[in-house]
């Protein structure tokens, strides 16, 4: 059995109909290198084996940093990529991000812009000290296997900016391309998974529970 340069790992709860969609990307995709690891974490309709997925695991509901974990520990592709069930990637996506990370050994993982619903953010190169000081890469980008520290499965929120934190104290940076390489569909259960550091944009009721959620963060890395 050959190994996949890429493993994409989807962890999903009740989005068939918006996973349907990501797996029809994914089959989209230039770069046929990769292998898909669906994770059902406890949906309440069971999730049937789809096509183009090569493991279909489920579980007991757990939240996304248990099934991504989960997800990780399956795969076997040189890189990784989490990518939850209503992101839609562009064509080109998956080849531009391995090229970039095979270009460029000193970088752990690649991220890019992208939409959100309408919204676009177009992000910005990789900047250490701005990290520290807000959560800006998205959870979809591709990673290198062997700096990937895992998922905190107690955290509610912003986990991705806690990852990439965990990977900066090892001394592991990104790179950005500057495209927008993928959509996040909004208004599932899973879009709420996604973008958490989107929600001060988005949903002022719930500023204060964001804000509560960046001090966790903070007091963990000592910012």
């Amino acid at each position: 059995m050959s190994i996949p340069k890429i493993s994409i790992i989807i962890p999903v709860y009740n989005h068939t109909k918006e996973l349907v969609k990501c797996l029809e990307s994914i089959k989209n995709q230039t770069s046929k290198d990769y292998e898909v690891i669906v994770v059902d974490d406890g949906s309440d309709e069971l999730i049937q084996k789809l096509e183009r997925v090569d493991l279909l695991i489920r579980q007991e509901n757990k939240g996304a940093p248990s099934a991504r974990n989960r997800g990780f520990k399956e795969s076997i592709g040189r890189y990784v990529i989490f990518c939850d069930a209503d992101v839609v990637m562009k064509p080109d996506m998956l080849a531009k991000m391995s090229k970039t990370l095979d270009e460029n050994p000193d970088v752990s993982y690649v991220y890019s812009s992208f939409k959100f619903g309408w919204k676009k953010f177009k992000l910005w190169e990789f900047d250490a000290d701005k990290l520290k000081e807000m959560p800006y890469i998205h959870t979809t980008s591709l990673i290198r296997r062997e700096h990937f520290t895992g998922f905190d499965e107690s955290l509610k929120r912003l986990q991705d900016w806690d990852l990439w934190l965990s990977m900066l104290e090892k001394g592991n940076v990104g790179k950005w391309i500057n495209e927008m390489l993928f959509t996040v569909k909004t208004g599932g259960t899973m879009s709420s998974w996604v973008p958490s550091f989107l929600i001060k944009f988005r949903f002022s009721d719930k500023s204060k529970s964001y804000q509560k959620a960046i001090l966790t963060i903070k007091k963990k890395h000592i910012l």
